[in-house]
């Protein structure tokens, strides 16, 4: 067992911002394929970090919204 408990909603959130940083290293992959220009190791880490961070961030922002959302349809 873990030391210590995360909150299922900062697990949730955590969880699509890793969804969100493995979607741009997918769409990087590809445009890779595509166009034969690498990017670099660098610049694609510092940019899946940060669309991890962005993505984690807006899902628990917008968390309450959609739930209200989804509750009227």
């Amino acid at each position: 067992m873990w030391p210590w408990t995360v909150n299922p909603l900062v697990k949730s959130s955590l969880l699509w911002g890793a969804i969100g940083a493995l979607s741009f290293l997918v769409l990087i992959q590809g445009y890779h394929l595509v166009t034969g220009e690498f990017v670099g190791a660098a610049v694609m880490a510092g940019v899946a970090s940060l669309v991890f961070v962005a993505s984690a961030v807006s899902a628990h922002l917008l968390r309450p919204t959609l739930a209200r959302q989804n509750e009227r349809a």
